[in-house]
């Protein structure tokens, strides 16, 4: 094994150390288990489902007055619904985890590590 296949063994290595102790944190943990539930609730799953459908409706057609109202109205029971609450709150503190980690590898190799490039072929 030569020099660079060494050390792109070691990143791998180091790699999957990082993978397994991400997913054995209890943030993780509470991510995996929010979206179970989340999946296993058939109202939450409707309301999310409708919610998506209604915003696609609003950005396909003309303003409708009609659909901003039930918007509205969904995200009010989104609000109260306990299991979407649950699983946003535990997607943000993942999400908030997974920021510090690429604030922490940016600055230990002086440049933005998970940067966006603006994505998109055309």
């Amino acid at each position: 094994m030569n020099d660079l296949q060494f050390q792109e063994q070691a990143v791998e290595d180091e790699l999957r150390t990082f993978i397994q102790t991400l997913t054995d944190s209890e943030t993780y943990r509470e991510f995996a288990e929010a979206s179970e539930a989340l999946n296993d609730d058939p109202e939450a799953s409707a309301l999310l489902r409708e919610f998506d459908q209604k915003q696609e409706q609003m950005q396909q057609d003309e303003f409708d007055q009609s659909v901003m109202s039930e918007l509205q109205d969904l995200k009010s029971k989104m609000a109260e619904n306990d299991t979407i609450q649950r699983h946003r709150k535990a997607q943000e503190v993942l999400i908030e985890l997974l920021q510090e980690t690429n604030d922490v590898i940016s600055e230990q190799i002086g440049r933005e590590f998970a940067q966006s490039t603006g994505g998109g072929c055309c």
